[in-house]
């Protein structure tokens, strides 16, 4: 991201400073001295980092919390420095439930290269405070079995480590926990040290979840050279049914576009509850306090519109897919709703936008009307069809077609194999020649 581009971002002016606006915005759970970290915050470039894990191909919304927390400390004039764990993830960190299975070295490697750049995006690279991209595989390679237990093992209480939360937790499990998994803060903390010996790194982020590891590396920096430095947990975000954000029907909303489309993304916020949108615009977009504000009025005032969720949406997926891509979902939404052009979609959006839909592969020889709507689904006889088709209750591509005549042309073919049509107002489906 260009200097100019981040710079066009402005934390609230209604806020003295960033630490006032992170609480208010719901980044801070839980912290170490927090009179110390907001006064280091408000009057000096704090080089702070966050790690990720390459324990899949992309990163998802847990982590987008973390990308936009880095995001906005950079705007506020400190500098970032993203840890891709290419150590760390060939370990695991541990899970709630059970073991993770250990990826080879060139699943990680390739995984490293990908998360970096999804990282990169959301950073400037320019200015005095621009970002470092750091790999904690360049000082952990370096280390010897010896030198990790000698140098850094022995500052590491068995006891302390065993309370940690999640340890706590898989020790009393049936499956328990193997050293590996259990050695995973040790190398965390480790990652502290080295970036506060090599950049004077004095803060580390990440989820609360993830607090016994940080802190593992606050104290580790303060036995081995004395200094006091911070750590921040952000919280792990529910929605206000009490269920579990950032899933979709069971499933991770990526922010890898081959992962989970734009399409399906923005779909994703545009669901919203209107319980929860003005904490989400809080946290995942750059609205000032006042336009949050006027966005919960319209909530309150005018639901039917859903100003605040389309507002959401567009913010989001623009920040993770770009302006253009965003502009693609919005006029495929509004062709499925009879308002746009399917014509104008590229093959991507429409697959996207279309794939849950009724879905036929037909013949040029089963292109007439009567044929489309039965294969499809669309009506249940030949009958129903022509009648459907004599009462004008039939469209391709939102365009009505009437008569029991009627037929695909070639000219109805999107990018030259697909037409989705349409039964009355709400029963749609896609038809694809076969090629």
């Amino acid at each position: 991201m260009s200097e100019e581009t981040l710079a066009a971002q402005h934390n609230d002016d209604s806020f003295e400073n960033i630490w006032q606006e992170l609480k208010w915005r719901g980044f801070v759970h839980v912290s170490t001295d927090e009179e110390a970290l907001e006064k280091a915050l408000a009057e000096e470039t704090v080089n702070f980092y966050i790690g990720y894990d390459p324990t899949a191909a992309s990163l998802h919304l847990g982590h987008l919390v973390q990308l936009l927390l880095m995001r906005r400390l950079q705007l506020a004039g400190h500098r970032p420095f993203g840890l891709v764990g290419g150590a760390t993830g060939l370990i695991g960190d541990p899970r709630q439930t059970s073991e993770r299975v250990l990826n080879s070295r060139d699943v990680v490697e390739g995984w490293v290269s990908r998360l970096r750049g999804q990282i990169e995006r959301f950073l400037s690279f320019e200015g005095e405070n621009g970002a470092q991209m750091v790999n904690n595989l360049d000082w952990t390679s370096e280390l010897s079995a010896i030198d990790f237990l000698r140098e850094i093992g022995k500052n590491f209480r068995v006891g302390t480590m065993i309370k940690k939360e999640i340890v706590a937790k898989r020790l009393n499990s049936e499956e328990g926990i193997s050293y590996t998994e259990f050695s995973y803060q040790i190398l965390q903390g480790n990652d502290f040290l080295e970036l506060n010996r090599r950049h004077n790194v004095t803060l580390q982020c990440g989820g609360s979840d993830q607090w016994g590891n940080l802190t593992s590396g606050t104290e580790l920096v303060r036995k081995v050279t004395g200094k006091s430095v911070h750590a921040l947990g952000t919280p792990l975000i529910t929605n206000s049914d009490g269920t579990k954000f950032g899933k979709s029907e069971g499933n991770a909303i990526w922010l890898d576009p081959e992962m989970c489309s734009p399409y399906a993304f923005y779909q994703f916020w545009l669901n919203t509850a209107d319980a929860d949108v003005a904490d989400r615009l809080k946290v995942f977009t750059f609205k000032t306090r006042d336009e949050i504000a006027a966005l919960q009025k319209s909530v309150e005032e005018e639901p039917f519109k859903r100003l605040a969720q389309k507002t959401l949406a567009y913010e989001v997926t623009s920040l993770v897919h770009g302006v253009e891509a965003t502009e693609k979902v919005i006029a495929a939404s509004e062709a499925l709703f009879g308002k746009g052009d399917f014509a104008a979609l590229d093959e991507a959006t429409l697959k996207a936008a279309t794939a849950e839909l009724p879905h036929a592969v037909l013949t040029r020889d089963q292109l007439d009307m009567v044929t489309v709507l039965t294969e499809t689904g669309l009506s249940a006889s030949k009958s129903e069809a022509r009648r459907t088709l004599k009462e004008g209750g039939a469209a391709i591509n939102n365009v009505k077609v009437q008569g029991e005549d009627a037929a695909l042309t070639e000219s109805d073919l999107l990018l030259g194999k697909y037409a989705v049509v349409r039964r009355g107002k709400k029963n749609m489906a896609v038809v694809e020649v076969a090629q």
